[in-house]
């Protein structure tokens, strides 16, 4: 029998006293992802349970230090990191439940009426826009990482592979070449990615999520390339060749056989690809974020000041981001680092107590702010 203030989600695992464990919402390659009940104040909320958390190395602590940092309505972010000893194994990141996620919807047989595309595709833009006013590129944009509510409210989630410099010498071995098979699902990755660009930013966020608006528009995947190179291939079968400025920037020789190979004189319509009611605004601002040369691509701002998002753009202030976000822990200062190898344990565990400990100061800061306006004035 389940204690009513405790939770066992599998064997071994000891939730902390306060969550009662509902049910299993999720497995991943970091731990699994729980419905919980918070005793204490009777709310539901997302618990991530990351066991030998030290083992996936800065990825993790990454992910920490972004979900504590990010304020934004359309971002995920940390409720509360639970207490944990200095010398630990496992974590339990507490998040806002969010029912579904976007793939689910999209898969599913639930109808998406436009206004339900644009209010979403506004969303996702909104969150983007925050996260690179914060100086961070997501890098693993899917519809899977996109959380969502009934009342169409949602969450961009999942920044284990978040970057605030986009490639840095001695990134746990991250170079150029080694990336590009891990960074976004295939499906969803931006050609100078798959080209394998030593230099990259931002505009690869938007191609993805122009990979994920198109997906909304036909209920299935756009580009579905089974290799890199046949991705590229595919690609480049829809939109047509690249121009000479973008071709002159491809140094893989495999990538420019698979650029080549995908040419053709046989092209279809853009249009042709998506539903006849789809609207020509809808399919002008997604030509607009599916282009080959990332210099070319429109930016997050010029997406919501089209025309197809316009008006709801005008209608949600944005937050501001004060200062970009501090990646300092990113860089390697260690000689076992600079040699592409895995910082120590002791380390790994002392950024991520650290995380813990500047989280509950700022709750405790926010409790106490929250008391002084609840207090009564004096008469």
């Amino acid at each position: 029998m389940q204690h009513p203030g405790n939770g066992r989600a599998e064997e071994g695992a000891e939730f902390p006293q306060h969550l009662k464990v509902l049910r299993q919402l999720g497995r991943g390659a970091y731990g699994t992802v729980h419905l919980c009940e918070d005793v204490r104040s009777g709310s539901q909320v997302a618990v991530k349970h990351v066991k030998n958390a030290v083992r996936h190395g800065k990825s993790m602590v990454r992910e920490i230090h972004l979900l504590a940092g990010l304020r934004h309505e359309n971002l995920l972010h940390l409720i509360d990191f639970c207490a944990v000893a200095r010398d630990f194994d496992d974590v339990f990141l507490v998040l806002p439940y969010m029912p579904a996620d976007l793939h689910k919807v999209i898969q599913s047989k639930q109808a998406l009426t436009e206004k339900h595309v644009q209010v979403i595709m506004a969303q996702i833009l909104r969150a983007m826009a925050h996260l690179h006013a914060c100086g961070v590129a997501h890098r693993d944009l899917k519809p899977a990482n996109v959380l969502i509510s009934g009342d169409c409210k949602l969450k961009v989630c999942d920044f284990g592979l978040a970057r605030g410099d986009m490639l840095e010498a001695g990134d746990e071995g991250e170079q150029a070449g080694v990336l590009t098979e891990y960074v976004v699902t295939r499906w969803y990755r931006a050609p100078e990615l798959l080209c394998e660009a030593r230099d990259y930013g931002p505009p690869i966020d938007v191609w993805s999520v122009g990979c994920v608006f198109a997906e909304m528009l036909r209920r299935k995947p756009f580009f579905r390339g089974d290799t890199p190179q046949h991705q590229l291939e595919t690609i480049v079968s829809v939109l047509g060749r690249p121009s000479p400025k973008a071709l002159a920037a491809v140094e893989h020789r495999a990538a420019r056989d698979a650029i080549e190979h995908g040419c053709t004189d046989e092209r279809h319509e853009f249009k042709s690809y998506f539903p006849r009611d789809s609207s020509s605004t809808a399919l002008d601002l997604l030509q607009q974020m599916l282009v080959f040369d990332p210099a070319e691509r429109a930016s997050v701002e010029q997406c919501l000041e089209h025309p197809y998002l316009s008006d709801l753009h005008g209608q949600m202030p944005e937050p501001l981001c004060e200062d970009a976000f501090d990646f300092e822990f990113e860089r390697p200062d260690a000689s076992s680092e600079a040699k592409g190898e895995q910082l120590p344990r002791e380390e790994l565990q002392s950024m991520m107590f650290e995380e813990m400990v500047q989280l509950q100061l700022i709750m405790e800061d926010g409790g106490a702010a929250k008391e002084e306006e609840d207090a009564p004035e004096a008469k």
